[in-house]
């Protein structure tokens, strides 16, 4: 049996990705042997120690598993859910695998999610050193101008830092392609915002180069190997 980093054996399970287990490591929400443990670094082998995840989920050896979602509004990606909302989650409740989402997408947001239970492959898409490129297609309440375009391209300081998209495209009277390598929440809408257009619809459709193809809203499939080569083909 293999041994590993604590916070890696729970990114293999599924628990959560490796920045936000480690968040729970520290949290001491995790159990080793009967014993809480706060360091990431601690070494436990899968399926030979008893790991607990906030006293209830055990760690244990898991097939890696990864979909592709078109997510439609009205789902969260959370694990755990507030005054009855619905989880992106619940739209694969046919899969006996605990999973969870690779970054978020807005409740009012629509379009390409991936979903798993492989914590390397989701730390890998989000960590900013992989510089991959996601695409959102806007529409917009006002007729697009170059001073728009102009506004957009500027970009904008989020968490004080300035984010600028990696390209802008109008393809419509109201409708634009964003393409973006940051990571920051609402950053889409901020620039949005920023440029002073009313965004009716937001709608992510590429990462990498992986789109959704035909895939209809609300439905989802398993990640190929071709998949998973367009996620990496556009970043650097």
């Amino acid at each position: 049996m293999e041994e590993k980093r604590l916070s890696k054996a729970l990114a293999d399970a599924g628990i959560a990705a490796r920045r936000k287990a480690e968040e729970m490591i520290f949290d001491g929400r995790v159990k080793v042997n009967g014993k809480i443990v706060l360091t990431p670094q601690t070494k436990v082998v899968v399926g030979k120690d008893k790991i607990l995840v906030d006293e209830e989920f055990r760690v244990r050896p898991v097939a890696k598993k990864t979909f592709i979602l078109n997510k439609p509004k009205g789902y969260i990606c959370s694990n755990t859910a507030e005054d009855q909302e619905r989880l992106v989650i619940d739209l694969f409740f046919r899969e006996k695998t605990r999973l969870f989402t690779v970054g978020r997408l807005d409740k009012d947001t629509t379009g390409l999610l991936l979903v798993t239970n492989d914590g390397e492959l989701a730390n890998q898409i989000i960590h900013p050193s992989s510089d991959i490129v996601k695409e959102y297609h806007l529409r917009v309440a006002d007729e697009v101008t170059p001073e728009h375009i102009q506004k957009l391209q500027k970009g904008a300081f989020i968490d004080k830092r300035r984010v600028k998209p990696t390209y802008v495209k109008k393809i419509k009277s109201n409708h634009l392609i964003v393409g973006i390598k940051e990571g920051k929440k609402h950053e889409v809408k901020i620039l949005a915002l920023r440029a002073r257009l009313r965004l009716r619809d937001l709608k992510r459709t590429k990462i990498g180069s992986l789109c959704l193809d035909k895939l209809p809203l609300g439905a989802y499939r398993a990640l190929t190997k071709k998949d998973k080569e367009k996620l990496f083909s556009l970043s650097k």
